[in-house]
């Protein structure tokens, strides 16, 4: 799980990278709650989702937005956050030039980014949304969402009604030539408190079925090794 600094719209950006071992392995950006409520890329729900994608084969990278950890620069109210995980997929298509698929997933704040990036950069195959803050954000802008993708919501959240989140899904669902997939994790608090196995179980069964072309499951490889 190495460290990895790379270059963002308004300074360096903080990361941990993990490369696929397939020449044509998927990727998978993922983004983190709001950084002024804490978010980091150290959040133990984008951890979770982080090694489910590792162990399906994925070269996988998260971060942290602009004014976190170690990352430059200072909150931007979505649109400096949106720039930067445009700038990360950049990275990763870098050293992934033959991605057989590219997939961005977000938690909460990072759904909301996540999903605004989706409609920006067509080359992004599919999406795992991790309880949407539909209630705070708009997301209209999904008209038509161009991707198919997986929408979870523990059914106790508090920060995040799961009735906003069906509303969302519902609405997404009825697009044309896209399948939305919603799915609750009953009990689970927005954090995802003693649910993050329900959580991780939902998503790899999940991403079982939606990528056609799965690596096998594989251990960690080292950055230097693998850029070489």
């Amino acid at each position: 799980m190495p460290d990895v600094i790379f270059n963002g719209p308004d300074g360096r950006l903080e990361g941990r990278y993990h490369h696929g071992r397939t020449p044509n392995a998927p990727i998978a950006l993922l983004l983190h709650p709001h950084p002024q409520h804490g978010g980091s890329m150290n959040n133990k729900v984008v951890y979770a989702l982080y090694q489910t994608f590792v162990r399906r084969g994925f070269s996988t990278l998260r971060f942290n937005f602009r004014g976190v950890g170690r990352s430059q620069g200072r909150f931007d109210n979505g649109l400096g956050e949106l720039a930067d995980a445009a700038a990360a997929l950049d990275w990763m298509q870098t050293y992934n030039p033959n991605t057989s698929a590219s997939w961005v997933t977000g938690f909460s704040f990072g759904a909301w980014i996540g999903m605004q990036l989706l409609m920006r950069r067509p080359e992004l195959d599919g999406f795992v949304s991790v309880a949407p803050p539909a209630n705070h954000y708009d997301f209209s802008f999904l008209a038509p969402c161009p991707s198919s993708g997986l929408i979870l919501q523990g059914t106790a959240d508090t920060m995040v009604p799961e009735a906003a989140t069906a509303k969302l899904a519902q609405k997404l669902a009825m697009q044309r030539n896209i399948e939305v997939t919603y799915r609750t994790v009953d009990g689970a608090s927005h954090f995802f408190h003693d649910h993050l196995d329900t959580l991780t179980e939902e998503v790899d069964s999940y991403l079982a079925q939606a990528v056609t072309e799965r690596p096998a499951p594989e251990p960690p490889v080292e950055l230097a090794e693998a850029l070489s």
